[in-house]
């Protein structure tokens, strides 16, 4: 699948969804995201598997690449068309040599992001750019200009992560970000589908 990676990049995490994770990615899919990862942490390998295999074919419908957070085995066996990884999974050289597709490196300051881009990041998340909820016990965060930086320094795409509601994906936007990510503002809203318009509309959107 080719991958246009600009837009509004959407995490459904079973934990914070405030339906069933399908019928948020559903929702997530309809309302124009560009991208679509799972995020399943300290879960069943077996459920988590099971939810992958029924969103692959929910995004491949949608035009609409899947990527699997930090297992490259389950990206395998769930034939993921991308991977993200944080900063204590797998080193991205050695996911490289099983995983084929686009990798992603989660990064929270500059020099995390000069070590993937080293090591072939094909794109790199940065935050949090601003305070979130999601992480128990979130890394500092680097603000506006801290992405601004990241986002000059970067030859790959950067996904701007942390703490997002619309007004600030879209100054995310306006300093440099290629994408814009969220959770809790879109798995967790009410209506995931309204929230994904308008993170594409206002945030996404080129």
């Amino acid at each position: 699948m080719a991958v246009s990676w600009r837009g509004f990049y959407a995490i459904v995490d079973p934990d914070v969804c405030a339906a069933g994770p399908l019928e948020v990615a559903d929702a997530l899919l309809r309302g124009g995201c560009a991208v679509l990862q799972l995020r399943y942490k300290g879960r069943d390998d077996r459920a988590c598997l099971e939810l992958a295999r029924a969103l692959v074919p929910r995004c491949r419908a949608a035009g609409v690449p899947f990527v699997m957070n930090d297992r490259f085995d389950l990206a395998l066996l769930a034939e993921a068309d991308g991977l993200h990884l944080g900063q204590e999974d797998l080193p991205i050289e050695e996911a490289r040599r099983f995983f084929r597709g686009p990798i992603g490196v989660s990064t929270h300051d500059l020099g995390q992001l000069r070590a993937a881009l080293a090591a072939g990041a094909d794109l790199v998340g940065f935050g949090p750019v601003f305070a979130t909820t999601t992480k128990a016990n979130p890394d500092p965060v680097v603000g506006l200009e801290g992405l601004r930086e990241a986002c000059t320094l970067a030859n790959v795409p950067v996904v701007a992560i942390g703490g997002l509601d619309v007004a600030r994906a879209r100054a995310c936007r306006e300093v440099g970000a290629s994408l814009v990510a969220a959770i809790g503002a879109t798995c967790g809203a009410k209506d995931p589908e309204a929230a994904a318009r308008a993170f594409h509309a206002e945030g996404g959107a080129s």
